[in-house]
């Protein structure tokens, strides 16, 4: 009896928690095309991937929610390093659940104005990429990273909610991409 109880108590436990998928997409997939409300240093536009594809490699970026400290010090890191994406030919796009009026602000203080970030509130995009967090009743964009090929190719994807290895993993990548 006390065995019964004790599995009954790990079933409820389980069901209130809900953890994120496993699964991104892996390398050799197609990326999925979308277009989407975006802002670039607080001017919306509207983001077109295979546009994008058109000029180069694609960094796609998920991230829970604008403003919170994991997703603000990822911004802070990739803003840093945009010098780099741009010399190796590729677009940087952060996606988030967050609407475009949150996002246009995030974009200039925590994007600091050097890449676009793209609004996913119906998480429509999130989930064709398999980036989809759940927490109770909340859904979130999960942190996973994408390095895209002109071609439409994903050649890289990595998830992880310790946002510090994004940057430096997709960068490798797409040295590895273009062959520098």
């Amino acid at each position: 009896m006390k065995a019964i109880r004790r599995f009954g108590v790990l079933v409820a436990l389980f069901g209130l928690v809900s953890l994120p998928a496993l699964a991104e997409l892996k390398p050799g997939a197609e990326a999925p095309l979308f277009d989407a409300q975006a802002t670039l240093g607080g001017k919306v536009f509207d983001f077109d991937l295979k546009a994008a594809l058109a000029k180069g490699p694609v960094v796609l970026y998920f991230y829970p929610a604008a403003f919170t400290k994991g997703c603000t010090l990822e911004a802070h890191d990739f803003a840093e390093h945009i010098d780099e994406y741009q010399k190796l030919g590729a677009t940087l796009i952060g996606v988030s659940g967050d609407g475009i009026e949150k996002l246009n602000e995030f974009s200039v203080s925590e994007c600091r104005s050097k890449f676009a970030v793209a609004s996913d509130a119906d998480h429509h995009i999130s989930k064709a990429y398999d980036a989809v967090l759940t927490r109770g009743d909340e859904t979130y964009s999960d942190r996973t990273s994408y390095v895209i090929a002109p071609d439409g190719k994903i050649v890289y994807s990595y998830r992880a909610l310790d946002y510090s290895q994004h940057v430096v993993n997709t960068l490798a990548a797409l040295h590895k991409l273009v062959g520098k």
